[in-house]
């Protein structure tokens, strides 16, 4: 049987939305791997616009996430209302600012933030059924309020978002760019990406590392 994979994006473009290259790596390594993918986001508004040319916040411009998301999905995406955890054998959350601003208020509030109600009803189940779950860059600072403390995971070393994830009950490793953390208790699976790569080939090493681990982990 085909293994199948969902993959929640933030938006489209990494100042306001999911971040563009780790998304297209990681679904270029699931097709590369043989899984099949269909990837969701969130019906609901931004909660603001970069314009990503100047690295402006664009004032009084409004877009949805799950219509910017269709970008970069080609059209072949569904709301994250509609995902259904036992029609999937694994979860992947790719990184950019948009996972910090529309999938919870990490950038707003650090430690103290909250994360989108039909995220968690989205995401918990895979959890619950061990099913295996990946996240990049910035997605990782969900782990603890998401699944709970105590889960081992990556940003790579930036030492801010690190204090903030162990303030919040997770467990922070450092890792290389290239490198993945692994958590075997819970199944989640996180690398650094653009957390800390320079160039697209070295996110794109940890990204890979990430999906053929989660494709072990789903055997």
């Amino acid at each position: 049987m085909t293994k199948k994979v969902a993959v929640i994006l933030a938006g489209c473009g990494v100042q306001d939305g999911a971040e563009i290259y780790e998304t297209t790596l990681t679904l270029l390594r699931l097709d590369q791997r043989g899984i099949e993918y269909r990837c969701f986001a969130p019906d609901i508004a931004q909660r603001e616009v970069i314009d990503h040319h100047r690295g402006e916040a664009v004032e009084g411009e409004t877009r949805n996430v799950l219509v910017e998301a269709g970008r970069l999905a080609r059209g072949e995406i569904s709301p994250l209302a509609e995902l259904d955890a036992e029609a999937f054998d694994g979860l992947v959350l790719p990184g950019g600012f948009g996972v910090a601003k529309n999938l919870c208020d990490f950038a707003l509030a650090g430690s103290d933030m909250e994360v989108l109600a039909q995220l968690r009803d989205a995401v918990v189940p895979f959890h619950e059924a061990r099913k295996p779950i990946g996240l990049m860059c910035i997605a990782p600072v969900l782990v603890p309020k998401l699944l709970g403390s105590g889960i081992a995971v990556t940003v790579g070393n930036d030492p801010g978002v690190a204090g903030a994830i162990s303030s919040m009950g997770g467990l922070h490793r450092s890792c290389a760019v290239d490198d993945i953390v692994v958590d075997h208790e819970n199944r989640v699976v996180t690398t650094p990406a653009y957390m800390l790569a320079s160039r697209i080939s070295e996110a794109g090493e940890g990204i890979f590392k990430l999906v053929d681990k989660l494709d072990e982990l789903m055997a």
